[in-house]
Parts: C-alpha cells; structure tokens; sequence
C-alpha cells in the first residue's frame, strides 16, 4: 500500500491533516472522505487500502477540531465563529487540490455520521464538482419540541461554559440513548460496531471518543436545520449517484431513518438514489464485522456510477 500524509491549507488558513492512499495504476476515481464526530481520518486505513488496491485512490483529512488538524487545546472544536460554514467550505478546498492533480479522474465524497451531514451540505452547494456521493451511519431529522429543546441546551450550556467549554450534560443527552439502544453491552462504545477489537482501538486512541466544544453542537445542530428539508435537498443535482448505507442495530437512526433519509432525497427530485442496509449491523459499517461485504458492495455501485460519466463542472474554492 502506497500512503503519504500532507498539509493541506483552508481557506481561513487553518491548517488540515490529510491523509492520502495511492493506488498503483492511474485511478479509475477517487474518493474524498469525511469522518464522523470524535474520530479521525486514520480509522478509515483499511477501507482505503481495499479501494487503492482496486483502483480508486482515496483523500480523507482530519477535519477541525479532529485529528492531527487539532492542536490539542482545540480538540473536539470547529471554531468559534461560523464553524459549520468553515467545515463545508474545507471540502471544497480538498476537491480543489483533488482536481489540480487529477485534473480528470471522476472525484466522490463519503460522508460518515457527523460527516454524512456535513457531505450534505457540501453538496448542496457543489454536486456539479462530483461523480457520486455515499451517505454512510446518517439520519433524518424532523425539527420537532425535541430538537428544539436540544439546541436550547446546547445554547444554554454556551452561555454557562462558553464556546470552548465542555458539557458532560450535552454528552449524555447525546449518547445516552446510542449506549442504552445496544441491550447486551461492554462497554459504553459498543454501540459503534460488533467488532470488539475496533471498539478497544476507538477506547485506546487519544483523538477518538472525545467531549466536544458547546460551540461545536450549535454549529452541528444549526448545520443540521440548513439541510434537511426537502426544499434544501432540491440544491442537489437531482441525477448525481447517491448511495445510503447502514446498520439495522444502529441506535442513531435504527434503520427506519436511513429510510426516511432516502426516501427525502428522491421526494427532492433525485432519481438516482440507492440504500444498503445491513442486518445486525451496528453505526460504523466500515468497521464492522461484515466490513468486506460493504466495501464490496461500495466498489460494486461506485462502478455501477462510473458507468454514466458526468460532465463534472471545476468548483471555485470559496473566498473569504
């Protein structure tokens, strides 16, 4: 396996780890990897060791406040000003380096969990820059009496903490219910994944299962309130592949809202939408025990999407 790692600049000039797989030939395509929240892009080493041996190269950064992008005091922190916006805009400017090297190689995006969320945003501003888009551990929001009491929360625990402060309240009301949805449990993680090897490796690793910033969840929460209605999905170029996948024990949206998630984007008008649900699985499918049969399936739609090439449009990275 051929593997650098790099510094790529953003464009407030916050500097973002990223870590890049090579595949030995030229690259049929290449994927862009967003990870999920308290993790970092390393986690995602097998998954792209299979695809480089396939063809397909893959870039995942450290997004801010994960990962080596974080200095230690900021872990777990976007910024404290216009976050959501900056997380967005750091894709583009992944996309931007992408394509100045592989001015012609077919580009995806993998958006896991908090990543899937941001991926969506990303694309409803820039779908014409892509081949194709997976959803990986996502879900549906309705904004309902509780995620306007959860934002409430998270605007008061702001105010008492402040937008760096950490809030053990915020933490339990979010994970409480993924670690109670798992009835046979271990440990506090095992809501993740079956493998229990991969839950001691999340446990043990310093830059994963972190608190995050007050300011972080409002940034989350108001990201999310942007992107799931309907009229907001209609941004996204209603014939760009799209595949969302998941587990049916995953306590986050329980199968049902991966459903709903789907059935939204192609109520948006998007008439190439595909789902994957695994029986038993549980949020982090890249890292479960049937982890080979999803990066199967994985490479199978992404050669299926290959076989109606876009006409992709070279995106502006975004300025200040």
């Amino acid at each position: 396996m051929r593997h650098e790692a790099f510094w790529l600049t953003a464009n407030d000039s916050t500097q973002l780890y990223v870590n890049h797989w090579f595949s030995e030939q030229s690259p049929r395509a290449i994927i862009m990897v967003a990870h999920g929240m308290a993790e970092h892009s390393l986690r995602y080493a097998r998954f792209a060791q299979t695809l480089s041996e396939q063809g397909v190269e893959v870039y995942a950064l450290d997004q801010r406040g994960h990962g080596l992008s974080a200095v230690e005091a900021a872990l777990g922190h976007f910024a404290d000003e216009r976050g959501w916006e900056a997380v967005v805009d750091d894709l583009c400017c992944l996309n931007h380096y992408i394509r100045l090297k592989h001015a012609h190689i077919p580009i995806f995006l993998l958006g896991h969990g908090m990543g899937s969320f941001i991926a969506l945003a990303y694309l409803m501003q820039h779908s014409c820059s892509m081949q194709g888009a997976i959803l990986s551990g996502s879900n549906y929001f309705k904004f309902s009496l509780r995620y306007r009491g959860a934002i409430a929360l998270a605007r008061f625990e702001r105010w008492r903490l402040g937008r760096q402060g950490r809030s053990n309240l915020l933490n339990k009301v979010a994970f409480y219910p993924y670690q109670r949805g798992i009835k046979k449990r271990s440990t506090h993680w095992d809501w993740l994944t079956r493998d229990s090897t991969q839950v001691t490796a999340y446990m043990k690793d310093p830059l994963c299962g972190f608190n995050c910033t007050t300011q972080l969840w409002l940034d989350l929460l108001s990201g999310l309130k942007k992107i799931m209605s309907v009229k907001s999905m209609m941004q996204i170029d209603n014939e760009l592949p799209l595949l969302v996948l998941g587990g049916e024990a995953d306590p986050i949206h329980r199968g049902y809202r991966l459903i709903d998630l789907a059935n939204a984007l192609r109520e948006s008008g998007n008439r190439a939408v595909d789902i994957r649900l695994y029986p038993d699985a549980r949020h982090e499918v890249l890292q479960e025990i049937n982890h080979a049969e999803v990066t199967a399936d994985i490479l199978h739609w992404i050669k299926a999407a290959l076989a109606n090439q876009r006409t992709v449009i070279v995106q502006a990275v975004p300025s200040d």
